[in-house]
């Protein structure tokens, strides 16, 4: 468990998800004789880091205090002077960071630099939660592709819709209100053209209030849909608002139909394609992935429908899942499951999901957790033996 001082960073950088990208999510405090007396969290791209921003709001108190922070500080000049030269100059300490700053630049070089300049440092108090929480982060650092999730609501038989294809609503208010606070932690949300054709969403983040206006002052994440072959109607409700909108497609789609879908404001990208479960080619999901990752994005979501994300486990493409299921039972041999795809041809070839943690949402129970694909890699070989 982390420290008090710790948890009060979590807390802070909990606040900047979503808003930093690609810069980490990160939250700082100031403690002066055993209390709190500053805060900080990360600005947006081009503004101080968290820690700069808790020692703005310590003053001259900042000398000789304590420094909470839940990532290493750092020791480059980026668009920003290095946080390592604010703390020397404010006279703190000592530095305590969770999770050391994978970013070639720092690296450990944070840590070096303020023990050099005499601030005794510590590191590892708080580390798994915020490992947790900057995980978009890590992997962007890592592999230079973001964390992708992906998000579904089920019955209790783990069906998606009735056999009309209705699907409003399976889940609960309280799973409607985690959706939408979860949303503005996000760089993006993809569906695929069946989900905006069925359900007509705005795929906007409605935080405290879904059923609300958004709210201008809310960052929104980009609303990406998924449309191989160009069906979305020009009307949809994903075009409309300020909230910006990438059409991801193929060359199979009508000139026409990108022009008309242009004239509304959205992006439109054409990418390449692989062939799917039903022979036809569909876009191909790494690609948009690795675009994602390119444009410095953290953390992307997929909401559905069920051949996208069948197509992304069947991919291997998937960091953690996150399962609404509602106490309800559809039954209906026609209604839809929420993954679609290849899938697993016997149990032993099914995907085990680890880490996982159960949270009641009313009466809807959440399940996060993370596909263990080392695992299903191995039963797979075994199998094939």
């Amino acid at each position: 468990m982390p420290s008090s001082y710790m948890a009060a960073a979590l807390d802070e950088a909990h606040s900047a998800l979503g808003t930093t990208s690609p810069n980490p999510a990160v939250g700082a405090v100031v403690v002066v004789n055993d209390e709190i007396i500053a805060c900080g969290r990360t600005q947006p791209v081009g503004g101080p880091h968290a820690e700069v921003m808790a020692l703005r709001a310590a003053g001259i108190r900042a000398r000789g205090a304590d420094l909470y922070s839940t990532l290493e500080p750092c020791v480059h000049q980026g668009r920003t002077p290095p946080c390592v030269d604010a703390l020397i100059s404010a006279g703190v300490r000592s530095v305590t960071y969770a999770v050391r700053d994978p970013y070639p630049k720092v690296d450990g070089r944070g840590h070096t630099q303020l023990e050099a300049a005499g601030v005794v440092v510590h590191a590892g108090d708080g580390q798994a939660e915020s490992r947790e929480l900057l995980a978009g982060y890590l992997k962007y650092q890592q592999t230079g592709l973001p964390l992708v999730a992906m998000k579904y609501a089920s019955s209790l038989d783990g069906r998606i819709a009735a056999a009309s294809g209705d699907s409003k609503w399976i889940s609960g208010p309280e799973a409607l209100l985690w959706s939408h606070n979860e949303r503005i932690k996000l760089d993006a949300i993809v569906v695929g053209s069946e989900t905006v054709i069925t359900d007509d969403p705005e795929l906007t983040a409605r935080p405290g209030n879904p059923a609300g206006p958004v709210d201008p002052t809310v960052q929104q994440p980009l609303r990406v849909v998924v449309d191989s072959r160009g069906r979305i109607p020009s009307t949809a409700r994903v075009l409309q608002g300020l909230s910006p909108t990438l059409i991801a497609t193929s060359a199979a789609s009508n000139e026409s139909w990108r022009r008309d879908i242009a004239a509304t404001g959205a992006e439109i990208m054409v990418f390449d394609t692989r062939e799917g479960v039903d022979k036809a080619l569909h876009v191909d999901l790494t690609a948009l992935i690795e675009e994602c990752g390119r444009r410095g994005m953290l953390e992307v979501l997929f909401e559905g429908g069920s051949a996208l994300l069948g197509s992304l486990f069947d991919q291997r493409l998937i960091d953690r899942v996150y399962a609404i299921v509602s106490p309800i039972i559809v039954g209906a041999v026609d209604a839809p499951a929420p993954v679609a795809g290849i899938g697993a041809f016997r149990m032993a070839n099914a995907v085990p999901v680890r880490d996982l943690t159960i949270t009641q949402l009313g009466h809807d129970t959440l399940f996060t957790g993370q596909p263990d694909w080392e695992i299903a890699a191995r039963d797979n070989q075994s199998e094939a033996r």
